[in-house]
């Protein structure tokens, strides 16, 4: 029998719901908070899930990505008192099957939860019938669940023919994921052409894609294919496809539609069959709105969407793609594999990698490297810059001698009744940002009656007090 969920706390509604469901003839399950939903979860499998924003101990929207663990994960419906598209937008992008408001008729209600039930019931079906069983993942490291989501795309469209935008932060895999695409396909027995555009020069463009004719120029002396010919049958990857210019995507979009080019020199046109893998790390939409990617050409390379989380995102990761790394490089230099201490991942989960798995596998390389002929690796084999990073972010919000306690800020300082209570600047300094240094300045001044004073409690020498102040277009007034 079909399950479903409520996280409500409204009684009232969730009544309402449960004769909906009762009616339509599922089991029916109610809990009021974040916390009862996460115990519920562990023991029952739901096959829909009515998802509460505003809940006692917190928002709905915050345990949703848990929710919706499993394969295939339940379908999740957010529910809100008030109309809300920001909410909605979010919800949508998280994961969520679809938003509806509790002012929404039975009917409304009635209706989205049999299209939901619908939706994966056929999600299930497809599941057990995939044509691929299993998915060559080369490199790919990871089986979190937003992996497990760009993974499941990845064999959707290597069942399939039709054009792939892969986007993503620098660093997080795109062209691995073009590549298991491909070699997961049936075009796999031919070739997977990779055009790097952003190094693509303008006047040689034509030439490396289209090919060209004996002597349509001084050398050509025999006839050239070129790329995109080179790819019939098999696969075209444009890595870096926002790099393009107007007039290269006006070439590729007649390419695109036709599948057919004429090289340089003219004579008959060519058919290439190939299939189309695009990436890039930019915002297409926000380009076409400016003029700077043809919105034609987007909608063409756009069929299917597969959009790579950062490394921040599944952390779940870490460790086994660090493993893998530090077994890599140590094959590579030929060295035995080493062990690790208990603390070096707690280490690399500390870190918010800004580079992503490229990021990550260079910090290996570097580890390995320092680490040469010891049989274990250490955080402080790791760079001097991420530990410090970690250590910084593991120390905010703690208290220290002479400084803020963790709950304050340049606001609550305002309100102290003497200058006394204001730390010196240094350690103000190290705790709230130095925009607010200013924001120290007028509460110090303000609350000091000598420049004395006011040299004593910041720890400043007269002159170096006049030079911030001056810095920050403030004089001394009447002090002494």
């Amino acid at each position: 029998m079909v399950k479903i969920l409520a996280i409500d706390d409204d009684d009232i509604f969730c009544y309402a719901i449960k004769r909906v469901v009762n009616r339509l003839g599922h089991e029916f399950f109610d809990v009021p908070s974040i916390a009862d939903a996460l115990k519920i979860v562990l023991t029952t499998e739901f096959d829909l899930i009515l998802l509460d924003v505003g809940l006692p101990d917190g928002s709905g929207l915050d345990i949703l990505s848990t929710l919706k663990q499993g394969v295939p994960s339940p379908e999740v419906i957010i529910i809100t008192g008030a109309g809300d598209a920001q909410g909605a937008e979010l919800a949508i992008l998280n994961g969520a099957w679809d938003y509806i408001e509790k002012a929404d008729s039975t009917q409304k209600l009635s209706l989205t939860i049999t299209r939901a039930l619908q939706y994966r019931a056929e999600q299930k079906k497809s599941l057990d019938s995939a044509q691929i069983k299993y998915l060559k993942r080369e490199s790919i490291i990871g089986n979190s669940l937003k992996m497990k989501e760009s993974l499941d795309l990845v064999a959707k469209a290597a069942a399939c023919d039709a054009n792939v935008l892969i986007t993503g932060e620098t660093g997080t895999g795109k062209e691995l994921f073009a590549s298991a695409i491909h070699v997961n396909s049936p075009r796999n027995f031919h070739e997977l052409v990779t055009i790097d555009c952003a190094s693509l020069p303008e006047n040689l463009a034509e030439n490396l894609l289209f090919g060209h004719k004996k002597g349509v120029y001084t050398g050509a002396d025999d006839n050239s294919c070129g790329l995109i010919s080179m790819a019939d049958k098999g696969s075209l990857f444009l890595d870096e496809i926002a790099e393009l210019s107007l007039p290269l995507q006006k070439m590729f979009l007649r390419v695109l539609q036709e599948r057919k080019f004429r090289p340089l020199g003219g004579g008959k046109e060519i058919t290439s069959d190939f299939r189309l893998i695009a990436a890039t790390n930019k915002n297409l939409d926000q380009m076409a709105e400016q003029g700077f990617f043809r919105k034609d050409l987007l909608f063409r390379i756009r069929s299917l969407h597969i959009q790579l989380p950062e490394l921040c995102e599944r952390k779940g990761d870490i460790k086994q793609l660090a493993r893998y790394y530090l077994d890599f490089f140590c094959d590579k230099l030929k060295l035995d594999s080493k062990g690790v201490s208990s603390d070096f991942f707690e280490v690399l989960s500390g870190y918010s990698w800004p580079g992503n798995v490229r990021e990550l596998s260079s910090t290996m390389e570097h580890v390995v490297i320092a680490a040469l002929n010891e049989p274990t690796v250490f955080p402080a084999h790791l760079p001097k810059q991420l530990r410090l990073h970690v250590v910084r972010s593991t120390l905010t919000g703690k208290k220290k001698e002479g400084g803020l306690p963790p709950e304050e800020t340049v606001e609550t300082v305002e309100t102290k009744d003497t200058a006394e209570k204001l730390p010196s600047l240094a350690n103000f300094r190290g705790r709230m940002a130095k925009k607010h240094e200013q924001q120290y300045l007028v509460n110090l001044m303000n609350r000091t009656t000598t420049i004395e004073e006011a040299c004593r409690i910041s720890g400043l020498s007269r002159s170096r007090l006049y030079a911030i102040l001056k810095t920050h277009g403030m004089s001394a007034g009447k002090k002494g």
